[in-house]
């Protein structure tokens, strides 16, 4: 072939058309992997689940003493709440803060194959531990709160069974502090009302009774029996008979919320007068704020209550619907003393706090 200009424009012509060609190939390709790229990066479209999240759902929830009483009322409107926000539906069991009773309620619900069972901690975890298997054998959710059931928790996480409630030790210990603030001394007297022995719940005992004695207080101890602890209207004579027999005791501590309610009752009946004994308890029942109304109660643990019903409501939808774990949450780590119960009050008569 002979060269010449001619060719050489041809030729050139054809490698600047090759080079446009392929930069627009180049230009082609960056954009289309930018897309991709672009397309890879963009958030998934929110998937949000048709109707109510709980709806179809039927829910077992054992709310602890008696319907209506100031130590059950917010736990029952939190978990009427949350039931109402998801669509489920609740069924509610009373057991006046019987063990038996809770165990019988368990049976029950799980008879209905419902698809969760709400159950409180008070019979411990060796009492539930079949019947919570043959639950989540048949494919029902389990979740506990008030009192907590440590082993059951560990076995079951992974199936719902999650807490809410306090830390029972802590708060006890929460409670003796804030008792011990109120002016007591190393070696003052106190009385213990509680439940050392019943499993786990004893914790909130200990934990007060141990902050009482860590502060150099001389420590009686009562135990509470199954009597007063369904009707704790029972405990004004047994404490109206101890302070007349100790009539230098300086404090009085449970972690009871219905016996803390009748504590004035047994303190004016053994002819005290607000202030002379400092009163540690727990829960805001209505005779227990008049009693931080009056002076007769020092300190409360405030637990939360209305969080204790809407939480395991929640748990159960959950995780029967997207297979969430269980979660632990402490609803309760303060106290409420005379002067910061005001601004409560509002709420605790809508049945929240």
């Amino acid at each position: 072939m002979q060269w010449n200009a001619a060719t050489m424009s041809s030729q050139r012509g054809a490698r600047e058309g090759i080079t446009r060609q392929g930069g627009r190939t180049q230009i082609g390709f960056a954009l289309g992997l930018a897309s991709v790229i672009a397309l890879a990066a963009a958030p998934a479209q929110a998937q949000s689940t048709e109707g109510m999240l709980g709806e179809g759902m039927v829910m077992y929830m054992q709310m602890g003493g008696n319907a209506g009483d100031g130590a059950t009322l917010a736990r029952t409107t939190g978990a009427r709440d949350a039931a109402k926000a998801f669509g489920l539906e609740l069924i509610e069991q009373y057991s006046a803060w019987q063990p038996e009773t809770m165990l019988n309620h368990f049976r029950e619900g799980l008879a209905a194959s419902p698809t969760c069972i709400g159950i409180m901690g008070h019979p411990g975890s060796d009492a539930f531990a079949d019947l919570v298997t043959e639950a989540r054998s048949a494919g029902i959710v389990v979740t506990s709160g008030n009192a907590p059931l440590t082993e059951l928790y560990k076995e079951h996480q992974a199936g719902g069974f999650g807490y809410a409630g306090v830390d029972l030790y802590t708060g006890g210990y929460i409670t003796g502090q804030s008792m011990v603030a109120q002016g007591l001394g190393s070696g003052d007297k106190a009385l213990v009302y509680g439940l050392l022995s019943e499993a786990e719940r004893g914790q909130s005992t200990l934990g007060l009774k141990t902050a009482l004695e860590e502060a150099g207080l001389s420590v009686d101890y009562l135990e509470i029996s199954p009597e007063v602890n369904s009707d704790s209207s029972l405990v004004v004579p047994i404490l109206a008979a101890y302070l007349a027999n100790n009539p230098d005791v300086k404090a009085i501590g449970t972690q009871h919320g219905g016996v803390t309610a009748f504590i004035p009752k047994a303190l004016e009946d053994a002819g005290k007068q607000p202030g002379d004994v400092v009163v540690g308890g727990i829960d805001l029942a209505p005779a227990t704020i008049d009693g931080l109304e009056d002076g007769w109660i020092s300190t409360v643990l405030d637990q939360q209550l209305y969080l204790q019903g809407f939480l395991p409501v929640t748990q159960c939808v959950l995780s029967a619907r997207y297979g969430f774990t269980g979660l632990f949450t402490n609803t309760g780590s303060g106290t409420v003393t005379p002067q910061t119960i005001g601004a409560l009050i509002p709420l605790i008569e809508k049945g929240i706090r």
